[in-house]
């Protein structure tokens, strides 16, 4: 009983996120439409954030509890799901198409924020003052994408409407169940690598990242089957900006990580080469159609890349 609670544990932990993080998201926005705030402002914090919540506050409880191969593993191996597993289910869901300026601004800007991640994590080490560096470059994303979202009015985000009291009692439930579900997973997180004698790092790339990327899966699955292609993108490439800026930023401002060199040379560089097949994809889509998009046989090749990556993994 003992070796199955662990397991337990995370799958609670798992459901816990999912749930909460969804509440937590939805009760954040309706606060901030209720004190006037604009909804295009709402969308570029609270909702852009809110698929990365789940990562961030595991990485948070991860750093606090001296695990920070689970918060690196978590970012990167978040990156990598996102790629692989989201957008190639997604594609074969249903084929994305992607606005030209997704192409031309925001893919850009996730490979230069990999470039500086990746001149970071090259020597084994994430310091206080990288980890500063990747949060304070938050800062000029976010007026960057404030000007962006301004010239496209038509992507702003569908803010629901709540009751104030009830927004506030879901805001604090989701924020206490996030939290919980956090401690949760990363203890069983641990407990399952001390038990199978693995890294805690391996834990992070593959069971807590995949655990995750599930809001994103299920936003993007969604978002695709309505129609809204866009959005679909749009979370993945946010979310992975985030997750290297804040997922990655956060815990070695709370605690400096030290990484074994495989970190690097197999992780990172994984991340990027799907990152850059990917952006190879819609930018020939893009030269050949004057259309990029994401088609059935582009997931296929997401998902084997993916694979790929556990093949290399173990």
């Amino acid at each position: 009983m003992t070796q199955f609670l662990p397991w337990l544990t995370i799958i609670l932990g798992f459901i816990g996120l999912v749930w909460s993080a969804d509440r937590f998201v939805e009760s954040s926005a309706a606060i901030a439409n209720n004190l006037g705030v604009p909804k295009l402002l709402i969308g570029l914090t609270v909702v852009a954030f809110g698929t990365s919540a789940p990562e961030i506050v595991v990485s948070i409880s991860a750093s606090l509890k001296g695990a920070g191969e689970i918060a690196i593993g978590n970012a990167l191996g978040s990156n990598l799901a996102n790629v692989g597993l989201v957008l190639g289910i997604t594609a074969l869901v249903a084929p994305i198409t992607v606005k030209s300026y997704i192409l031309k601004q925001e893919v850009p800007i996730m490979l230069a924020v990999m470039g500086i991640a990746g001149w970071f994590l090259y020597n084994g080490q994430l310091s206080r003052i990288e980890g500063l560096i990747l949060i304070a470059l938050m800062l000029p994303l976010m007026v960057w994408l404030v000007y962006s979202k301004k010239q496209h009015p038509e992507d702003e985000e569908d803010i629901h409407t709540m009751k104030m009291w009830l927004a506030v009692l879901w805001f604090l439930l989701g924020l206490a169940i996030l939290v919980a579900s956090a401690e949760a997973l990363v203890w069983g997180a641990t407990t399952v690598a001390t038990n199978l004698g693995v890294s805690p790092l391996i834990i992070g790339l593959t069971i807590v990242a995949i655990g995750t990327s599930l809001p994103e899966l299920a936003a993007s699955v969604i978002s695709v089957l309505k129609g809204h292609h866009d959005i679909a993108i749009g979370n993945v490439i946010g979310s992975n900006i985030f997750n290297l800026l804040l997922v990655a930023g956060i815990p070695a401002l709370i605690h400096p990580l030290n990484m074994v060199q495989e970190v690097f040379n197999r992780d990172y560089l994984s991340m990027l080469g799907i990152s850059l097949v990917l952006c190879t994809l819609l930018f020939w889509g893009y030269i050949a159609k004057k259309q990029a998009s994401l088609g059935r046989l582009s997931g296929i090749v997401l998902l084997i890349l993916y694979a790929g990556y556990y093949t290399l993994l173990f």
